[in-house]
């Protein structure tokens, strides 16, 4: 066991650092406010190679491990998790599943785009009757001949009006439950593919969350991932590995609110002395550190998993149930901690609190995610 990162981990850690505390540390509050996109800083990332950080070289991405990625998705998500969601998915989901399950000119065509900030990727499986249940696909791929005619709606979609590119998870053959689900490559200027109203929402409200339509919309039959009845299976590899970069963005939000409440305990003083002093101030601390370390290990062994080219389902799983009750618990307690300061917007506490919740929901909710994990114990 090493549990010692490389020199190459901590400057890529370092650069993430320094990303978020210079450019989107300005303005973050008031980005949350108006529900702004932080769109220039998004630039910058793809511009720095945070875009597309574990997609091959040969196509503009950076060739790095899932260690690296997760390290750069905490630093981010310490300071602005609307910014580290569309890192997430542009690298976890589109960048990786195009990598990974694209043909050569998929990839010629979109990854060398998306690698590098060019353009920006989405992913779209959630419908009105199935966000957990992803099975129960409504929207539809109808075989044409050289194309495919799609028709349906897509909810909750991260980067649904800023993305240039969408991964549409559909049904083409509805007698073959999910074996007749297939995964289609969908640009955003097709007739009939139209961006439904942004959505108002308790956190990460800088990222864009829309739904979407689709309207007879022709997909050439490239533009399908993988081989007829591939799609359930290629939704359910990627967010086993989207679920490792959102549990590294919980534990990021979790390291964030932590960090503020501990400065904050040691310069706040009540009854003669810093708060970090009274034990029941210091005990909320502890419980909190141990947490965000837990949640650090079980994070690690499943990008690591990932790395190693193991099974990483059940790791994965662990990793984000864990680390999202860890940003839930712990971004509560540095809000307590604050004190009434820790209700206004200016101390940061309560942004990070409406954010993390969001990490128990998406790429899998909780209850999702103890399914994953019973499942796999019961297989041992």
């Amino acid at each position: 066991m090493d549990f010692k990162l490389t020199e190459e981990h901590i400057m890529i850690r370092d650069a993430a650092r320094d990303f978020a505390k210079n450019e989107l540390l300005p303005g973050v509050i008031e980005r949350d406010e108006k529900q702004e996109f932080p769109k220039e800083q998004v630039k910058k990332m793809g511009e720095l190679g945070f875009l597309g950080m574990m997609a091959s070289p040969e196509y503009g991405g950076g060739g790095m491990d899932t260690i690296s990625y997760i390290l750069a998705m905490e630093e981010i998500s310490k300071i602005d998790a609307s910014a580290s969601v569309v890192m997430s998915v542009n690298n976890s989901l589109v960048c990786w599943g195009i990598d990974t399950y694209g043909n050569e000119e998929q990839k010629k065509k979109y990854l060398s785009k998306l690698t590098t900030g060019e353009k920006l990727g989405a992913f779209c499986l959630s419908e009105p009757e199935a966000g957990s249940d992803a099975t129960s696909q409504r929207t539809t791929a109808i075989d044409k001949g050289d194309h495919y005619l799609l028709n349906g709606t897509k909810n909750w979609i991260t980067n649904g009006n800023s993305a240039d590119y969408f991964l549409v998870i559909a049904q083409t053959d509805r007698d073959k439950k999910h074996k007749g689900i297939n995964a289609f490559i969908v640009e955003k200027t097709w007739e009939g593919f139209e961006i439904g109203p942004k959505e108002d929402k308790m956190g990460i409200r800088g990222s864009d969350t829309h739904s979407l339509n689709f309207n007879d919309v022709k997909v050439p039959k490239e533009n399908r991932i993988g081989e007829d009845g591939f799609g359930f299976k290629f939704a359910m590899k990627t967010l086993s590995g989207g679920r490792i970069g959102i549990a590294a963005q919980a534990l990021g939000i979790a390291s964030g609110a932590y960090e503020l409440a501990l400065d904050y305990s040691k310069q706040r003083k009540a009854f003669g002395t810093e708060i970090c002093n009274h034990q029941a101030i210091a005990f909320k601390l502890a419980d909190m550190y141990t947490s965000i370390q837990a949640s650090r290990h079980l994070i690690m062994k499943a990008a690591w998993d990932k790395d190693q080219k193991e099974n990483y389902d059940l790791s994965g799983a662990m990793a984000k149930d864990f680390a999202s009750k860890t940003a839930m618990d712990v971004t509560t307690e540095a809000v307590q901690v604050h004190g009434g300061n820790g209700y206004v917007k200016e101390y940061h506490v309560e942004r990070l609190m409406r954010d993390a919740k969001i990490t128990q929901i998406y790429e899998g909710t909780s209850e999702i995610q103890k399914i994953v994990i019973s499942r796999g114990i019961l297989k041992k």
